[in-house]
């Protein structure tokens, strides 16, 4: 039988190439070996992703990022000390992207005519899956590296159709996760910005009060391209229902994410064990039925995996070992219950209606 296609709506691939120094045209043994013996990062020789691995697991559709976040003095955060830098760094995530599209590793999907080609490609059985490019939509994770909001035009002509307003911390469009308050006037501004060319506003990782006051100002389209549930793992950094609610009359799409903190509330970053505290790929499924349940249906969730964005394995389910793994869901779903229908939801059509209803 063949696989269902999967779409991943969230995914670090240049921060990855460019930051870890990973080639992501190789097999991941290599890219594992090749790290042995490095110690600068905590997952050194535990990725789960490369574009092997993506086709192996019929992610043939991925939103990819941008990630470039501003350090104000006083932050112990990672980060450029200009804007300008920051957005230096942006472009050359954008050329590795470009690279890869000159090799055939990837294809850059920028509207409705190009979406649909990309699946027909896909579903063409004549072409083995490992010889299909892995097609990415462009989103920028945090604006911070827009100097000023009129940068948001030149991110739209080379491609940016989904922005996030903020990261981690203090931020010089919006507060994200571990701060609080409201948008900056640069964020309300850049909201305005953006609907006039009609981008996809992420709502992920902003405060609960910027969250609030995005949702009020802008009246385009909205996702969460990478959000877990507050009522199992209550921090900030999670959907209250409240919100989710917001979200399903807005039409939305939550992304589920593989993070282990993200899944079980009992874990602790650098310190827990995802085997010793059984987190399981079925985690993830607990917090897609939450949201089912409030919704009524299973046309609000889906896949936005956010793996190895600054973490790998040790700090991902323990029965994952590398991105190729999400096919899994197949049998948990139906274990869960799930029909097919629902399964063709999370694992690409969810992600697909909204594309197409956000770009007609």
């Amino acid at each position: 039988m063949k696989r269902r296609l999967i779409i991943d709506a969230h995914l670090d691939l240049a921060m990855n190439a460019m930051e870890w120094n990973r080639d992501l045209t190789r097999p991941l043994a290599e890219i594992r070996d090749r790290e042995m013996h490095m110690k600068d990062k905590p997952d050194r020789g535990k990725g789960t992703v490369c574009l092997p691995e993506l086709r192996k697991g019929r992610i043939g559709l991925v939103v990819a990022t941008q990630l470039s976040r501003f350090t104000p003095p006083g932050s112990s955060l990672q980060g450029w000390h200009s804007p300008q830098q920051a957005w230096a760094n942006t472009q050359a995530q954008l050329a590795w992207y470009r690279e890869m599209e000159a090799l055939g590793e990837m294809i850059q999907i920028t509207d409705s005519a190009r979406l649909d080609a990309h699946l027909a490609l896909w579903e063409d059985l004549t072409i083995a899956d490992e010889q299909k490019p892995v097609g990415y939509i462009l989103s920028l994770e945090g604006a911070d590296s827009l100097v000023d909001p009129s940068y948001i035009h030149r991110a739209y002509a080379y491609g940016v159709r989904a922005i996030g307003l903020s990261h981690f911390g203090p931020g010089r469009y919006a507060p994200g996760t571990k701060a609080t308050g409201p948008l900056t006037s640069l964020g309300v501004t850049l909201l305005k910005e953006m609907r006039g060319l009609n981008i996809i506003l992420d709502v992920t990782h902003l405060t609960d009060e910027g969250f609030q006051q995005a949702l009020d100002i802008y009246d385009g389209p909205v996702w969460a391209s990478h959000h877990n549930v507050r009522k199992i793992v209550p921090t900030q950094r999670q959907l209250t229902d409240e919100q989710i609610k917001q979200l399903i009359t807005r039409g939305a799409v939550v992304g589920g994410m593989l993070d282990c903190w993200a899944m079980d509330l009992r874990f602790i970053d650098t310190v827990s064990d995802p085997w010793q505290l059984n987190i399981r790929l079925e985690n993830l499924v607990d917090h897609w039925d939450h949201i089912c349940q409030l919704a009524g249906n299973s046309l609000h969730v889906a896949i936005g995996s956010d793996l190895d964005g600054i973490f790998g394995t040790e700090q991902a389910p323990w029965d994952m070992n590398t991105i190729a793994d999400l096919q899994k869901y197949e049998a948990i779903l139906v274990n869960r219950g799930y029909t097919q229908t629902d399964i063709d939801n999370i694992f690409h059509n969810n992600w697909l209606r909204f594309l197409r209803k956000a770009w007609s």
